[in-house]
Formats: structure tokens, sequence, C-alpha cells
């Protein structure tokens, strides 16, 4: 079953390599500034179509879209010379279809499907046979085409060449790599205040959002429901399609609150052109707010987590196509959308650019660039655990600016992977070597591994002073020399001995102590206490 399900999708692959976009030029014979373009799918083992529109010329659409040409009877009185005709599917193969409308004089067939569109396909003596190009265009499009310009139309059949990197993926990297950057410094520089602080009295700050530390456990509860989401969504994509997008419009709505708080009620309303926008700017507020709250303790937790996504991400991409009957991926028929969905809704959880050069495929197949939250949260939160022990151990942030640099590059790879490769990429697959190379190699060099895996208990706790962190009964005559050499502490000053503690703690009251005298000086008749640091206590 699975060799037969394989060698399906090697032939679907073979199939699809046949097939290709081109881009079909309408215009209104009455007013020739009026055009617009439309896409179809042909195959270029009939014929090849030119890849500049100033060499193609305009011919009359023929509309014969109640006919389906299967036969002479079908062919009408006069004949196709000089003319494109438009012909529907079904009945016969595209091979007599092309066969009646080449000996008529067509210069071209339109066949209109109001099914998926699929390659019109034939055998090497067919083709052989063929001079005319054979191309489907969709009956929704057809459709658009008589509302707009009436069945009088002049058209045009091309194909214009793909251009190798478009520019709209600079967008994506700039917004993917801001956003991280800009999350992993606010989520240290948020944490910082719990680790680094000298005043208790902050009541106030007490009641901030804590961060939620994620566990080696909720890891692999996160992952399981991420693989079961995946899956019930390609099965049931129509229904809960609206339910991951009421998911993101109050999450996002929270991010975009916490991050602009002053301006929430200010933003301007967008029209549905500039959607993506909208879409982009609560997507950034939704990965900046997740990692401010979500925090990875450990660089063992970030390597756990980020590993189990990377399998994730490949096993979606590139191993479901083998399972599938369609042999279509996963994960990229969830992200993009089915091509069968009734509702024609797009999840939410992407950052989408359109495409700002113009072409078949932006046309047709992918008139947006995606980048999914998961490749912007992940490594995210990687670099704001760099950035927090940065800031624990005071290393100017290298730790911080590195596996920025790393997710930078990383991104860039992955973009040359898909520009060589024309299909969907799974970008933890590059993005996860790089930050955690990059970050371990950091520590490896400043020699600061065993620290940085274990996060050196700054996840709970905050750090000690040097001073402070005596182990063990200090001996009574160490104390007159500890506290000389000791820097004066303001968090001592501000937070007195009890009065139990003062007491025990003062040489004066101590007539056996010989220490007594030197430390305390006197005013009057009474000597004054002086604080001693108790071993158990911590600055």
């Amino acid at each position: 079953m699975a060799a037969a399900r394989l060698a399906a999708a090697l032939l679907l692959l073979a199939a699809q390599v046949a097939c290709e976009f081109g881009v079909l030029r309408v215009v209104s014979q009455t007013s020739r500034t009026r055009s617009r373009d439309y896409c179809i799918l042909y195959n270029p083992q009939w014929a090849h179509l030119p890849h500049d529109l100033s060499k193609v010329s305009l011919l009359k659409l023929r509309d014969l879209s109640t006919t389906q040409l299967c036969s002479y009877l079908d062919v009408p009185a006069e004949d196709f010379t000089n003319q494109i005709a438009l012909v529907a599917r079904g009945n016969c193969t595209f091979y007599e279809k092309v066969r009646l409308a080449q000996g008529s004089g067509a210069h071209g067939l339109l066949i209109v499907s109001k099914e998926k569109l699929v390659p019109p396909g034939g055998n090497k003596t067919q083709y052989e046979e063929i001079s005319i190009p054979v191309a489907l265009l969709s009956h929704r499009d057809l459709q658009d085409i008589f509302r707009r310009f009436g069945r009088e139309v002049m058209v045009a059949l091309y194909a214009p060449s793909e251009p190798v990197m478009d520019y709209n993926m600079v967008i994506i990297f700039v917004m993917a790599v801001g956003t991280v950057a800009i999350g992993g410094y606010w989520a240290g520089s948020h944490d910082v205040k719990k680790y680094m602080k000298h005043k208790r009295d902050d009541g106030p700050e007490k009641q901030e959002d804590e961060a939620v530390d994620v566990t080696p456990v909720m890891i692999c509860v996160f992952v399981v429901m991420c693989c079961f989401m995946l899956v019930l969504l390609y099965y049931f994509y129509d229904r809960l399609v609206y339910v991951i997008i009421g998911i993101f419009c109050l999450a996002s709505s929270t991010g975009l609150y916490s991050c602009l708080a002053p301006f929430v009620r200010k933003l301007p309303f967008c029209t549905c052109r500039w959607a993506w926008v909208l879409q982009d700017t609560l997507g950034i507020a939704f990965c900046l707010y997740m990692l401010k709250t979500i925090r990875l303790p450990t660089f063992k937790a970030c390597t756990l987590l980020l590993l189990v996504l990377f399998i994730y991400d490949i096993f979606f991409v590139f191993i479901t196509p083998f399972l599938t009957k369609s042999g279509n991926s996963i994960m990229v028929e969830v992200a993009t959308g089915p091509s069968n969905s009734s509702t024609h809704e797009k999840l939410p959880m992407v950052l989408k650019v359109p495409r700002l050069n113009t072409s078949p495929l932006s046309l047709c197949d992918r008139p947006f660039s995606l980048l999914g939250f998961g490749d912007i949260l992940v490594p995210g939160l990687l670099v704001a655990y760099c950035h927090r022990f940065d800031i624990q151990v005071q290393s100017s942030r290298i730790y911080f600016v590195a596996c920025t640099i790393a997710y930078g590059l990383g991104l860039l790879v992955t973009f040359v992977a898909l520009v060589l490769m024309q299909r969907g990429q799974p970008a933890l697959l590059y993005l996860v070597p790089c930050t955690l190379l990059t970050s371990c190699t950091v520590a490896l060099w400043r020699r600061e591994l065993g620290a940085f895996w274990t996060g050196s208990g700054f996840a709970k706790d905050a750090p000690q002073t040097p001073w402070a962190a005596t182990q063990g009964p200090v001996p009574p005559k160490a104390v007159g020399s500890s506290l000389s050499e000791q820097p004066p502490s303001e968090e001592l000053a501000k937070s007195p001995l009890s009065t139990e503690e003062a007491g025990a703690a003062d040489p004066a009251k101590d007539p056996d102590n010989p220490v007594a005298s030197p430390l305390s000086p006197s005013n009057g008749d009474e000597a004054q206490p002086i604080p001693v640091v108790k071993p158990e206590t911590s600055a």
C-alpha cells in the first residue's frame, strides 16, 4: 500500500513537470485600454507559449463555451481562422478537441473547466501532430471576463518567465528578523528586573504578568497537539478554519494591546486590498507578546523544543506527500489553503506579503509569500534565552547578537532553497541548526557551556553577589576583616536586621567578643550596633 502511494506521488510529480502556468491577457474590443490578466494551465508539450507579450498578436475569442467540440458536428460553419476557440471540457479527450480546432484554422484552444484545473495531456505521437497551444481556463474566470468585458473580447496567450527571486522576500526577511530581535531583546529586558534588581519596595511591579516557564513535559504535549491539530485541519479544513481565525483574532488583539496599548484605539481601518498589512501587524504583535510571555528556562529546554519541532517540520513538509492521496504536503496544503476548499478562507497564522513581480505563478498559484509564526517564535525563544543569559553573565549581549545574526543567515538559506527547489520549504530545517550551533559555539568559545546549558539557576533565583555567597558558619575573629572588605550594600541599608538579629549580631553587647571595641565606635557611653551579614541570607 505504501509502495503504491509512493508510485502515485512520483507519477503526480512527473505530471506536474509537464504542467506550467500561463497568462491570458483579455482586452476589450470597444476600449483597448481596458485589459486584465487571468490564469491558464497549459502543457508545453502541445505547443510552447511565447514569453514576451509584445511578440504576441491579439486575436478574437470565439465563444463556444456551450459546446464541447468532440465531433465535426460541433464545428461551426464559419471556421476559427485567426481566432482562439473557447470550448467546454468533457465527453472526449483533449487531443480530439485540439485536433478539430486546429483543423478549422484556430490559432489556439481554450478549454473551460468547472472542475479543478489539470494539465491537458496526450501521448508523444499526439504531441507531434499538434502545433497550436491548448490551455485550461477556470469557469469562474470566464464568468468574470463576461461580466467585465462582455463576450466580444480580444485575447493573447503567453507565459512570462518566472523571476529568480521576488522582492517581497526582502520585506518578509526584515519583518521576521526584526520581530525575533525585538522580541528577544524585550523578553530579556523584561526579565532582568527579576535577576538584577536591588529594591524590594516594588509592589506595583509584582502585579505585572508573569512569564510562563516551559518544561520538557509541556514541550512534548505542545508538539503532540500541533501534530493532531495539523492533521485535523488537513481533513476538516472548511470547518476548523473559522476556529483558527477566531483564536488568532483573540490572541493577536491581546498581543497588539500589550505592544501598543496607548495607540490601540487609534488604529486606522484598512481596505480589503491592504488586509495583509493589518494581518501582518497583528501577527507581529502576537509574536512579540508570545516571546515576552513564554520563557525557556535553560538551553537544555531550548534544544529539546527546537529539535523536536525540527523533526516535526521536516515530516509534515517532505514526508507527508508520500502518505496522502493527492501527493501534496499536509503543511503546505494547510498553510496555503486547500485548492478544493469551499470557503476559500486562509489561515491567518502566517506573515504574508504579496508578490511584487508579475508572473504566472503569482497570478495562478502563489500570489503571496508566506512565513509561518512557528518559524519566528521557535528560534525567537532561543534568542530571548540568549539575551537573558547575556544579562546574567554581563557578556555585552554577545549571545543575543550572535543568535540573531544566525537566525537571519538561516532565513537567507531558506529563501535560497525556496528559489532553487521551487516548492514550499520547512524553514526550521535551516533555522534550527544555524541558531543552535551558533549558540553552542559562542558558549564553548567563552567556556560557559555548563552554565549556558543549565541556565545557572537564574530561571528561579536572583543571582547572588560573590561576597554574600559564603557557605557555612563565619568564625568570630573573621568577622572584623570580612566587614572591613565588603562593599557597601543598598539592600542592607534599606533592609535593617530585626531586633532579635541585631541583638544577637551586636558585638558591643557581648563582653567576651574581642573585636567589640575596635568595630563599635561609641557615641557617649553607648555603643552603636553594626550590621553583620548572616551566612543564610543573600544580598
